[in-house]
C-alpha cells in the first residue's frame, strides 16, 4: 500500500472517528444505586443527578449513591464507545499491515 493510500485511508477512520463521535454524544446512559440515578453521555460527560426525596437529609448515604452510579454509568459508556470504535480499530490495524484485531 503506497503512501497516497494510507493516507486516504487516515483521512477516511478520522472521518468514521468524527461520527462515531458526534453519535456518542447523544447518547444517554442512565445508571441507578440505592435511589440515585446518573445520566451520562457517550462521551462520559454528565448530564442529569436525580436524587429520590427519601434520601433527603442523609448525605453520606446520597453521596455513596452517587458515586457507584457514576461508577456503573461510566463503565457503561466506556463498553458503548469501545463497541461502536471496535471496527474503526480494525480497519486501522489493516492499515499498518496487521491483519485486524486478534480474536
Amino acid at each position: 500500500m503506497g503512501f497516497m493510500d494510507q493516507a486516504k485511508d487516515l483521512y477516511k477512520l478520522q472521518k468514521q472517528a468524527k461520527q462515531i463521535k458526534k453519535q456518542l454524544k447523544n447518547i444517554h446512559i442512565e445508571a441507578e444505586s440505592d435511589g440515585v440515578v446518573v445520566v451520562v453521555n457517550g462521551e462520559q460527560n454528565f448530564i442529569e443527578a436525580r436524587i429520590p426525596e427519601a434520601l433527603s437529609g442523609d448525605v453520606k448515604r446520597i453521596g455513596k449513591a452517587i458515586v457507584d452510579a457514576s461508577n456503573k454509568a461510566i463503565k457503561k459508556s466506556q463498553a458503548i464507545a469501545a463497541d461502536k470504535m471496535k471496527d474503526v480499530m480494525g480497519d486501522m490495524g489493516g492499515m499498518f499491515g496487521g491483519g485486524g484485531p486478534q480474536t
